[in-house]
Formats: C-alpha cells, structure tokens, sequence
C-alpha cells in the first residue's frame, strides 16, 4: 500500500528500493497506488451500513482486499503529516481493514481473528521530519498506537514490523541513499 502524491518523492524511492529487493528475492509484486488510484477515503453512509452488515460495498476497496488475501507479504510506505498517515492511508485502513473481509470478532465479540491467514508479514515504512524521541514522547507514538497496535495487531495480523524514518528533510543525501540500500537488502532476504 503505497500513499504519496509527488512522483519524485523520498517515499517513491522508497516504493523503488523496496520492488528492487522483493524482485531480487524472485518475489511477484503487486503494487497498490492510493494516490494513482485515486481511491476515495471518504466512509459514506452506505460504507458505514455496509460496515455493519459485514460485506464492503467500496469497488476499489473490494478489489484491494482480494489483492491482499493473494499476498504474502504486506509493505504500506507513506508519510507521516502533522503526527498521523495522511487522509488517503486512513481511508483505505478504514475500507479495507474491513470485518468479515480482512478479519472477523471472536464469538465473545472482545477479539478479532484474522481472516488473512495468507500473511507471512507486514512491514509499515513510514516517513516524517520530528525526530523519533520527540514523536514517541511528546506526540504519543500514534502511528503504533493507532496504525501497528490498534488497527493491524487488534484485527490479528501477525509479524508486524515498523521501520519509521526520522528527520528525513535534515537528514544528509548520503544518510537517505544509505536507508535506501538498507531497505532493498531487508526486501532481498524476505522469503
């Protein structure tokens, strides 16, 4: 899941180092685009109905979630604006993170199952400019909080891993292509 407008970005050479690690590693990738796909984010009545009723109603939303249940792997690369994933990230957490999709409460209705057995991983790779002791404790670490605890983990989605890259606009050109190389050799080694 890949959220960025600008094509020329540090999170679309991201998107690249990534492809380029999973292709060595003889890996299909299939790429999800908001922004190309130029995906509503906006839950409707209707989607809050269909939210109810347990079967989305959301045609790029339905087409993404049988995407990800042919996956393996999951990567969502984006940034992170004023402290939270931007409106596009958010919407297709809402759409697609989706019960009786993607996971399912257990009979007590206090837990949820997964219903994306196929995952073997999801990495989130994300981007902002607050350094990372300034974003865990004085902004509360959200997108933990919210994205990696209460949204991927809750909905029982194993083998999450985050890799947040701090002070990015700071940060040297040396530093960011150094991350980059890191980052496709972390995609080769995936199985």
């Amino acid at each position: 899941m890949f959220n960025y407008p600008y094509e020329g970005s540090y999170c679309h050479a991201i998107l690249d180092s990534v492809k380029r690690g999973l292709a060595k590693a003889r890996h299909d990738i299939d790429v999800i685009h908001l922004d190309q796909d130029q995906f509503k984010p906006v839950m409707t009545a209707d989607d809050l109905l269909a939210f109810r009723n347990k079967k989305s109603i959301d045609s790029h939303a339905i087409e993404y979630i049988q995407r990800i249940k042919e996956a393996d792997h999951l990567v969502f690369i984006f940034p992170i604006w004023w402290e939270l994933m931007p409106a596009l990230m958010k919407g297709f957490i809402d759409k697609v993170i989706f019960p009786g999709e993607t996971y399912d409460y257990t009979s007590s209705g206090y837990g949820m199952v997964t219903l994306m057995d196929n995952l073997i991983s999801t990495t989130v790779i994300t981007t902002m400019n607050t350094p990372a002791i300034m974003y865990r404790l004085t902004y509360g670490n959200a997108i933990k909080k919210s994205l990696i605890k209460g949204t991927l983990k809750k909905s029982g989605i194993k083998n999450v891993k985050w890799l947040s890259l701090n002070m990015v606009k700071a940060s040297s050109s040396e530093k960011r292509g150094k991350w980059l190389e890191k980052i496709e050799r972390r995609f080769t080694s995936i199985k």
